[in-house]
């Protein structure tokens, strides 16, 4: 059973948007760590000043150990995220539903 993943990080919304840009090598790199160690389905989205991640992966812990990278976490504040702030992260199990898509 896989679970969802969202994470609402605090951060410069401006810059984090212009690093997808200038930095898009650096993501795809990262991109492609996290479906080694078990993401499946990966998203941003921007709001008022925060960051959130919307993914699915094979297990919690996959993405636990995953997220708690330090170099990924360096990345996270050199791209606009305040590393100072934890992020609200929400963990639940994935279901199968009639209206899926």
């Amino acid at each position: 059973m896989t679970v969802i993943i969202a994470a609402k990080l605090t951060g410069d919304t401006a810059a984090f948007t212009k690093s997808l840009q200038d930095r898009a090598d650096e993501y795809r790199k990262i991109g492609e760590r996290s479906r080694e160690r078990g993401a499946l389905h990966h998203r941003f989205g921007i709001g008022d000043g925060f960051i959130l991640i919307n993914d699915e992966w094979e297990s919690a812990e996959a993405f636990e150990k995953f997220f708690a990278d330090p170099e990924l976490q360096k990345f996270i504040g050199s791209v606009g995220g305040d590393t100072n702030t934890a992020p609200e992260i929400i963990i639940v199990e994935s279901i199968d539903s009639p209206e899926k898509f």
